[in-house]
């Protein structure tokens, strides 16, 4: 991190006595050059927000209060610093909003539109003048101003359009903008645009970027209908809270829902669907929906319709897509330059070697030895349950390391309505047993499974940990996943995943099974999440024998 000197941090009333005493205290550096500020109105703990950035912040000011917008006795904090100019300032207001956007606190959060900035001077400084205006806000408001490690751990923060894109998030965006202007310029319908990336490659940061701007943040797009739609509990969630905190929608399910209720809801076309996690889109009838294939429904109710897809992410046969059928969703989407890859894995801080032995054991079906990862990702195999619950729950506490959850493939019981009479659901192994799957009781049912502080205690599956991360994980793997003669294999006798082990019935009519693909997917899911560390133990006796091996680097390859 770069030196620095502190930056200026004034906090005044938002009112033209406020300013008036801005002015007096003569202070160059707010008064002179380029400054961030932030208006903002407390109501019963929550807050409302507005960060913006200005050449003259008194001119700037005079002209907010010719606005409606701002509620009496508002406050007003304005930042500066020695190295500030028109770049950083945008960069800063940009990470501001990043960061307010994961504040609990924060209801409602204002600005005209991202600007996040690449190439200036003095670009390398930003992350340490950031940290410094962070804390020194957070010790003037820490309710308003959480620590950061805090605001980096909330799933709002996680999913955020404000986060900077990478050189290859930011090309694909272009592209999509562009292909979108298009069809829209030339009235063209039954557009489909396919992003595919392997989890962890930056696929929902850019469509919560991309849903940001084409819900009007983009002034080309105003006057436009765009709908995201994702069928994850967990995740919808998520972007519900984000489109509200950020004015795209008045209340939930209005712009961000699950993707039978747009299908049930629409009959004219909307303009643009995005679409989170399209491998989870059922691709036959299910419960209250009752069509063929969801996202052939869609695209006949949207004029462009966005699908993110990861097809080694799809867990249940009523998600199964058939190697023929997604050929010739990509070759339809290729065929009109509208299919994006993203390769770069941006999850784990890990070596390559690491997500490579990851990669091997899951679809390579062979252990090797553990590698040497020189990010220093820490990857642990355990002797016994309890063991890694005891280092996960202390990683959890500390708040340098952040986040921790405990994970386990799909082996035992769990019913969504359980019987009042019924005893919690428990992953049991030996001595360790705890609840899984969202049934301790949690104060705020709005936050996914892994930000309830309680689920410390509780298990998660796939259907509750899917499209979030965690700083460390610890999976249980269970006794669906064998070793024998030297292979990993899959023992669908020994899942409790009814969804991945039944028929699946192709479109020629037969029925095969399909768990050869699906129970894979499911471990790959658990064992890719964890940021900055993967704790694993393993129920099968060969397997952990095997994995304790490669530990110890006894395997021979």
């Amino acid at each position: 991190m770069a030196n620095v000197n502190d930056p200026v941090v004034e906090k005044i009333s938002f009112n033209k006595n406020g300013l008036r005493l801005l002015d007096e205290r003569n202070e160059q550096l707010l008064l002179d050059y380029p400054t961030v500020y932030i208006i903002y109105a407390e109501n019963k703990d929550s807050y409302s927000v507005y960060v913006g950035e200005t050449n003259n912040i008194k001119q700037r000011t005079r002209e907010h209060f010719q606005e409606m917008r701002y509620a009496k006795r508002s406050k007003m904090f304005v930042v500066g610093h020695e190295h500030f100019n028109k770049s950083l300032t945008m960069d800063i207001e940009n990470k501001l909003m990043l960061y307010m956007t994961g504040s609990k606190a924060v209801k409602n959060l204002s600005n005209k539109r991202a600007n996040p900035q690449y190439k200036y001077f003095p670009v390398e400084e930003m992350n340490a003048i950031f940290s410094k205006i962070w804390r020194q806000l957070h010790r003037e408001n820490n309710q308003l101003f959480p620590v950061e490690k805090v605001i980096e751990e909330n799933a709002l923060f996680k999913a955020s359009p404000f986060h900077k894109l990478t050189e290859e998030q930011m090309n694909a965006e272009i592209t999509i903008l562009d292909h979108i202007k298009q069809a829209l310029n030339e009235e063209k319908e039954n557009q489909l645009i396919l992003v595919e990336g392997s989890a962890g490659s930056g696929k929902t940061v850019l469509l919560s970027s991309l849903f940001y701007l084409l819900s009007g943040q983009d002034e080309e797009f105003k006057g436009k209908s765009a709908y995201m739609l994702v069928n994850h509990d967990q995740q919808v969630k998520v972007y519900n809270n984000i489109a509200k905190k950020l004015g795209i929608q008045k209340k939930f399910d209005e712009k961000v829902m699950k993707p039978t209720k747009f299908i049930n809801n629409f009959t004219d076309k909307a303009d643009i669907a995005l679409i989170d996690e399209a491998h989870l889109l059922w691709t036959q009838g299910k419960q209250s929906y009752q069509g063929k294939n969801q996202l052939n429904d869609i695209m006949d109710r949207a004029k462009i319709t966005i699908a993110v897809l990861d097809p080694h992410q799809m867990l249940r046969t009523q998600q199964y897509i058939e190697g023929q059928t997604l050929k010739k969703l990509e070759n339809r989407a290729k065929k009109n330059g509208h299919l994006i890859k993203l390769s770069n894995q941006l999850r784990m801080n890990a070596a390559k070697d690491t997500v490579k032995w990851i990669k091997m054991l899951v679809y390579g079906n062979r252990i090797t030895n553990l590698p040497k990862d020189d990010k220093d990702y820490e990857l642990k195999i355990f002797k016994s349950p309890s063991e890694m619950y005891k280092a996960i729950k202390e990683k959890n506490r500390d708040q340098s390391k952040g986040l921790s959850r405990m994970l386990a493939t799909f082996d035992w019981e769990f019913k969504e309505k359980r019987d009042k009479n019924h005893d919690l659901y428990q992953v049991t192994v030996e001595d360790f047993s705890l609840p899984w799957n969202l049934q301790t009781k949690s104060k705020d049912k709005n936050l996914s499974w892994a930000e309830r502080p309680e689920t410390i205690n509780e298990v998660g599956s796939t259907y509750t940990i899917q499209g979030f991360d965690l700083n460390y994980s610890g999976v249980i793997i269970g006794p669906s996943v064998k070793y024998r003669d030297g292979k990993i294999v899959y023992d669908p006798s020994a899942s409790a995943n009814k969804n991945a082990v039944s028929n699946r019935t192709l479109s020629d009519g037969s029925k095969v099974k399909v768990y050869n693909q699906l129970l894979p997917n499911e471990l790959n899911v658990l064992l890719t999440r964890g940021v900055n560390g993967l704790y694993i133990y393993a129920v099968d006796d060969e397997l952990r024998k095997a994995l304790l091996a490669a530990q110890n680097q006894e395997i021979q390859n």
